[in-house]
């Protein structure tokens, strides 16, 4: 047996020797690599913190004390040695572990993670609330932070707060140089600079007893001359004075793979009773040769593992290509809408000089890397700070620029404050590039891209739209940058294309105006009377509108198919045509229904005097699982069949309908 074996919870680590802890940790790691391995997922960030995470859980008594873990994506060994090892083989599948940390799933799991940055904000406030409900031994706080995670400013802000307060809590700097893609900005250069020179791990403590023992009277000038004066030279030498500037200690840079050297410094760190700086390095990817040696780009490259991507403790071998069938190479497979739009946009920067794109350290994830590639001058990565990058993407508006700020629909939520006062109180020639709308599978509900629609549709200026499909994704990218009186939201979904060819050239599209795309085909003798119903589908809910209308064929109904474009300004002129046309409209959006689009079109027609009938089918009031888009829209009932099934109920079938399901009907 071995030892991980017998780990069932934290409190198995308290009898284990240094010796034992050590080998602990790279069971760990090699645990790790061999299921993430097998099912895919994340994988470099956990690597770098399986001694940190016996360490912690080694001197800490969690629940009790709190463990944080920013990114819960460097969170698997925590995940392992809190009881949930045989289960790491479910994470990110439906059914299965969460992929980040989640309350729900265990007590150890303190905060629901996902999004960057939020750590040390938390552990201040759960420090602070400690003492307010008078716990006669409060537990320790400790707030994991790193891979990349620092360059958000919402964790300044809380360092800030912490200082002021002087809140007992302990962060522990994760510092591996990288988030996904490598780190930028000023502050990873200096994290590195410490990193990556041991000398001055240990200048601090000698540089101040130094300068007052200079000889010639020159010392004791000094200690005159007071510790502004001391603290200023001290800064030339010694890391971590920033720290200490904002009333925290500075301890580092420690080795974040030795556990005897983590545990030390997290007992000083907690017994110090102020808050306190751990600064750890570690190697992303550590343990596994590919990312360990493959520098940068081989800890991008591992940042996660796909399924089946290692064998025996080693990648496994390129896939040969695909069988020829009958003399003929298999079909390629549609372009990822990722791809589409990062190729789209490099063609707009070559056509028009005053087109930059913009990324909060999600270069590959959002399709900009090929920009970075290609214009690097006109590509720029403000790190995870989406409210920089509306802010940055402002100021460039201002002077004429026009700048796509690409950026994940469930992220460009903690820019909201900006997009308000920013960008459409100033009715600024910005682009929302919002990628992941929808659904996107194994990284669940902090990844959704479920309320972009009802988010934005009620703030003033703004124009949204989304494709149907590749090409129409190529065309809107066109329409948006030549859109010149405001900021327009473009969301379009994770995944393969539609498989449509793609435009030689991008061709504008009136704003606010729909299509029509399947015209309803009477039945012999015509529809009876209230089975005309008209399927209106905005981005992929157009795909949806088109199976059920072919799940529809044969069943005496008439059938309309449009696609909206937009959500912002809605086209009122054909809204009020289907309206009179129609016995049912069937809005279909993957979104939210609490003020979407299905919303928009019932307001539009409601304040123009009609009131016709609407179901609105999208996605619950509810936060949605993870698993596979296919699993979650069944789950949902976001298929062509499901919505088939509730426009026959609705129009007098009374067959089975699902009891769960984002939908409702409006009108009379």
């Amino acid at each position: 047996m071995s030892l991980l074996e017998t780990i069932d919870g934290p409190e198995d680590l308290k009898g284990l020797s240094e010796q034992e802890l050590a080998q602990l940790a790279q069971e760990v790691r090699e645990h790790i690599i061999d299921t993430v391995g097998e099912i895919g997922g994340h994988f470099g960030a956990n690597l770098g913190t399986c001694e940190l995470a016996v360490a912690l859980h080694s001197v800490l008594e969690s629940p009790r004390d709190k463990i944080l873990w920013d990114v819960g994506h460097q969170a698997y060994p925590h995940k392992v040695l809190t009881g949930r090892r045989e289960q790491l083989a479910t994470i990110r599948r439906y059914g299965g572990l969460a992929p980040f940390c989640s309350r729900a799933e265990s007590p150890h799991d303190i905060m629901g993670a996902g999004h960057a940055s939020t750590s040390i904000g938390y552990a201040v406030g759960i420090k602070e609330g400690m003492h307010r409900i008078g716990e006669e031994i409060d537990g320790k706080v400790v707030a994991v932070i790193g891979d990349g995670a620092m360059t958000g400013g919402v964790a300044f802000e809380a360092i800030s707060q912490a200082g002021g307060l002087g809140t007992p809590i302990v962060v522990v700097l994760n510092d591996n140089g990288m988030s996904i893609a490598p780190n930028v900005g000023a502050l990873s250069r200096y994290f590195n600079r410490v990193r990556l020179n041991p000398k001055l791990w240990h200048a601090r403590a000698g540089v101040e007893g130094g300068l007052t023992r200079l000889p010639g009277g020159i010392g004791s000038a000094f200690e005159r001359l007071g510790p502004h004066l001391k603290e200023s030279i001290k800064a030339f030498w010694a890391p971590g004075l920033w720290w200490e500037e904002l009333d925290w200690a500075y301890m580092g840079v420690v080795d974040g793979h030795d556990v005897r050297a983590l545990r030390e410094a997290l007992r000083e760190a907690l017994a110090a009773e102020r808050p306190v700086v751990v600064h750890i390095a570690t190697v992303k990817g550590k343990g596994f040769a590919p990312a360990e040696d493959g520098g940068l780009e081989g800890m991008e490259q591992w940042h996660a593992a796909k399924p089946n991507s290692i064998l025996n403790g080693s990648p496994t071998p390129a896939p040969a290509a695909g069988r020829i069938i009958a003399g003929k190479p298999p079909a390629p497979a549609p372009p990822q809408y990722t791809q589409v739009f990062g190729e789209a946009l490099v063609r707009e920067c070559e056509r028009d000089e005053r087109v930059v794109g913009i990324t909060a350290a999600m270069n590959s994830g959002t399709g900009l890397s090929l920009l970075q590639k290609a214009m690097p001058e006109r590509y720029f990565d403000v790190g995870i700070a989406e409210q920089q990058a509306i802010l940055f993407a402002s100021g460039l508006a201002l002077e004429g620029v026009k700048p796509v700020a690409a950026i994940y629909s469930t992220f460009l939520q903690r820019a909201y404050d900006q997009i308000v006062h920013d960008v459409c109180l100033q009715k600024l020639n910005v682009v929302f590039a919002m990628d992941r709308a929808g659904l996107v599978g194994d990284d669940g509900p902090t990844h959704h891209g479920a309320f972009d629609i009802a988010y934005l549709r009620c703030l003033p200026n703004i124009v949204m739209m989304a494709p149907r499909d590749e090409a129409m994704l190529v065309h809107m990218l066109r329409t948006a940058l030549e859109y010149d009186d405001g900021p327009v939201a473009l969301r379009y979904p994770r995944g393969e294309g539609t498989g449509v060819a793609l435009p030689a050239e991008a061709v504008p599209i009136a704003i606010g105006t729909g299509e029509i795309l399947l015209e309803a085909e009477l039945v012999p003798g015509g529809a009876p009377a209230g089975r005309r119903v008209a399927l209106i589908g905005y981005g992929s809910g157009v795909g949806k509108a088109l199976e059920a209308a072919e799940e529809l064929r044969g069943q005496e109904v008439a059938v309309s198919v449009i696609d909206a474009r937009f959500a912002k300004p809605i086209d009122a002129g054909l809204m009020a045509q289907l309206a009179a046309e129609n016995d049912l409209l069937v809005t279909v959006e993957e979104g939210v229904l609490a003020g979407g689009f299905g919303s928009a079109v019932w307001e539009t027609l409601n304040d123009a005097g009609s009131t016709p009938r609407i179901m609105r089918v999208g996605l619950p009031d509810e936060y949605v699982t993870h698993g596979k888009p296919a699993l979650l829209h069944a789950d949902v009932g976001f298929t062509g069949e499901r919505i088939a099934e509730r426009v026959l109920a609705a129009i007098g079938d009374r067959g089975h309908t699902p009891e769960r399901g984002g939908s409702a009907i409006v009108g009379a």
